[in-house]
């Protein structure tokens, strides 16, 4: 199975604008270990949006 390169962009920014990490150091993770950060931060932006 392949990765779409429009995906791991899409991952990539969204890790790198929530937590300000260097693209080097977002791309060396994992795919489950970026989709795992993915997933949390959506989880925080969700509860965060809840309580405005």
């Amino acid at each position: 199975m392949t990765y779409g390169t429009d995906r791991i962009h899409e991952e990539v920014a969204y890790v790198a604008y929530h937590f300000h990490w260097p693209r080097t150091e977002i791309l060396d993770l994992t795919h489950a270990d970026r989709v795992q950060y993915v997933s949390e931060i959506a989880r925080i932006n969700t509860r965060m949006n809840e309580v405005r």
